[in-house]
């Protein structure tokens, strides 16, 4: 995001927030002349530690203040044709024509295979990729759930709803979170009429996702916590499959509590998962991974990670993310943002050395994520800004375009 959109990206969440300037300045302990500069656009930039604290204040994201990453390619185009072709996907076109079975040639096993490399895809931000291919693999959904034979038809819409899930993920990294919900609603009605108990609650925890983007954080809670009560009623949460869903909504229901300011119940609830998650690989083993929740004793360390940097608790992040080793299973983007919230915590004990060794490692594994992800590029424009340069720092500063 460019700086000069900061003051009106500020603007546009106060208002959503229903606050004033003088209302979020008490929130945040940001001067309300700060706040005020920002919105008229006087002042274009801050510290990461006042960026912090109006994210804080406002219950978002330091990131949906500062501005995703682009969910495309670098050409910045986010509602092109082929955006276009996705949401047409979503949401056919009124009186168009029904679905029709699908022929003799077609194979579910080899469309579930495609659903499941989406998400592979997905994970590790190849959303190109993925918004290139979900059309045609949501298409294909909806011609099985039309099939005359009862199991053929719930197994589509078991299809239809994982991809429709996908759709509404690459919705939100799009920044089109109503368009999200579109999606998740119409993946949770397919999901009803599959035969997958676990599918519901999977959506359930996207939906929740998407609610907190939108600064939603109670309703967020509310249907993470519901969700994960209902499973472990139904015993769902006695398989591997149905416990690493069940802790999948656990986590994000310890995300809202933290952004509503309750980060003693969040670290409860990561505590409570970071337990169960142990039981994981003790449990009978489930279908293919790529379709179920990322849930796993190193996915929990993550987001405990994640929580501590967000709401002040750098040491406790360090702390946490020391010598942590990353199971197998662990996608890419997972990894990712562990390096980048270690990069943020070592900025803010004031250690830049420790900050530029992890952010050198960032790069080395995601450098085109890293070049298109603000926070990275706050993170070294304000090391840049420090008198004393560590060592690969200007290199990092040139790779982001924040040198002078």
């Amino acid at each position: 995001m460019a700086n000069e959109d900061l003051g009106r990206t500020l603007r546009r969440l106060r208002r959503l927030a229903g606050l004033t300037q003088d209302e979020l300045s008490e929130r945040s302990n940001v001067s309300v002349d700060v706040i005020r500069q920002l919105e008229q656009g006087r002042k274009h930039s801050a510290r990461l530690p006042t960026l912090h604290a109006l994210a804080n204040g406002l219950g978002v994201e330091l990131t949906t203040l500062l501005g995703d990453p682009p969910a495309v390619s670098s050409t910045g185009e986010n509602d092109g044709p082929r955006f276009v072709a996705v949401r047409r996907a979503i949401m056919p076109a009124l009186w168009g024509p029904e679905p029709e079975p699908p022929g003799a040639d077609f194979s579910l096993g080899r469309l579930r295979e495609q659903i499941a490399d989406g998400w592979t895809q997905y994970h590790s931000a190849e959303f190109d990729t993925v918004m290139k291919a979900l059309p045609d693999l949501i298409s294909d959904a909806r011609a099985v759930a039309a099939s005359a034979n009862e199991d053929d038809r719930k197994a589509g819409f078991a299809a239809l709803g994982k991809v429709l899930q996908l759709a509404g993920h690459v919705a939100v990294r799009m920044g089109k979170t109503d368009l999200a919900l579109i999606s998740l609603e119409r993946a949770i009605d397919a999901a009803g009429q599959s035969s997958d108990p676990l599918l519901l609650p999977m959506i359930v925890n996207s939906t929740a996702w998407t609610y907190q983007r939108q600064g939603r954080l109670e309703d967020a809670l509310s249907i993470a916590l519901r969700a994960a009560e209902d499973m472990a009623n139904a015993g769902h949460s006695e398989t591997a499959d149905g416990l690493k869903v069940w802790g999948g909504l656990t986590m994000s229901a310890a995300t809202s509590a933290a952004r509503s300011g309750d980060y003693d119940r969040a670290a409860d609830m990561m505590g409570r998962a970071e337990k169960e998650a142990g039981r994981v690989s003790k449990l009978p083993s489930g279908g293919d991974n790529r379709m179920v929740s990322v849930f796993s004793p190193s996915s929990v360390r993550i987001e405990r990670v994640r929580l501590a940097v967000q709401y002040g608790h750098p040491q406790d992040a360090l702390s946490l993310a020391k010598g942590m080793r990353l199971s197998k299973d662990t996608p890419p983007s997972w990894r990712t943002w562990l390096l980048l919230d270690v990069a943020r915590a070592h900025t803010d004990i004031g250690d830049a050395a420790g900050a530029v060794k992890t952010l050198e490692s960032l790069r080395k594994v995601a450098p085109t994520w890293m070049q298109h992800h603000t926070l990275a590029v706050a993170i070294v424009r304000d090391l840049w800004s420090l008198p004393n340069h560590p060592p690969g720092l200007r290199s990092l500063a040139e790779f982001l375009g924040v040198a002078d």
